[in-house]
């Protein structure tokens, strides 16, 4: 069982960044973050670590608090998170995990394929095109569901190009990202059990996973596309 607890500490500094994010409060609080920076990047790598006897883990990255506003309205420098992810190794074993730390009910976690290159969208659309019903039979089952409710992410508002827009499965194929995420209050991300809930959640995810690696690592016809 992984124990080791978030402290409350890391939720009353974000708080108080949000209502004071600019560089001079950031500067004179800076030892303050660091110390707590330090306690997320353990608390991320020992999730990561244990999670390895779950999953082939190839890579943890832990984003910095610094925001890139160089293309956003929003000029705030600092994120009001801290936020990790794990990547499968690849290429024959392909969605990522993303853990995601914010005070105010906020937190979350997610599983799933955020932004698949052109050539991986097209080859799930047409597989979708071809027979979704391995898909949806894995997202409905009740311990899928109970775990991870409805699959998210942005989609097109009309049929792809190619796509008959009558097709039984275009509420699938319309979709650009195929995720899944779960939500977490404050009290629940302080529990001492709180990885241990993480950890399973990323289990749960596995024969979703395991199908788009499938379809992501062959052709049509069922022939791998790997060398």
């Amino acid at each position: 069982m992984l124990k080791k607890t978030i402290s409350k500490e890391v939720f009353d500094f974000l708080k108080k960044l949000e209502k004071n994010n600019n560089r001079d409060w950031f500067n004179t609080h800076k030892m303050e973050f660091k110390v707590l920076e330090t306690e997320m990047k353990s608390i991320f790598n020992t999730l990561a670590e244990q999670f390895k006897a779950d999953d082939d883990i190839d890579r943890v990255k832990v984003f910095r608090i610094y925001r890139d506003v160089r293309f956003s309205k929003n000029k705030t420098p600092y994120k009001i998170n801290f936020s990790s992810s794990m990547s499968r190794s690849g290429p024959q074993l392909r969605g990522g995990y993303y853990t995601h730390i914010q005070p105010n009910n906020a937190s979350f976690i997610a599983a799933g394929f955020w932004q698949p290159e052109k050539s991986d969208l097209y080859r799930i659309r047409k597989e979708l095109e071809l027979d979704a019903t391995e898909f949806r039979t894995i997202i409905n089952q009740k311990s899928f569901k109970d775990t991870w409710g409805e699959l998210s992410g942005e989609e097109l508002k009309l049929a792809p190009k190619g796509f008959n827009k009558n097709h039984e499965n275009i509420d699938l194929i319309k979709k650009k990202q195929f995720i899944f995420t779960r939500k977490f209050t404050d009290d629940e991300v302080l529990d001492v059990n709180f990885l241990e809930t993480v950890r399973t959640s990323f289990k749960a995810i596995r024969p979703y996973f395991d199908l788009m690696s499938d379809i992501l690592t062959t052709d049509l016809n069922g022939e791998s596309i790997l060398n």
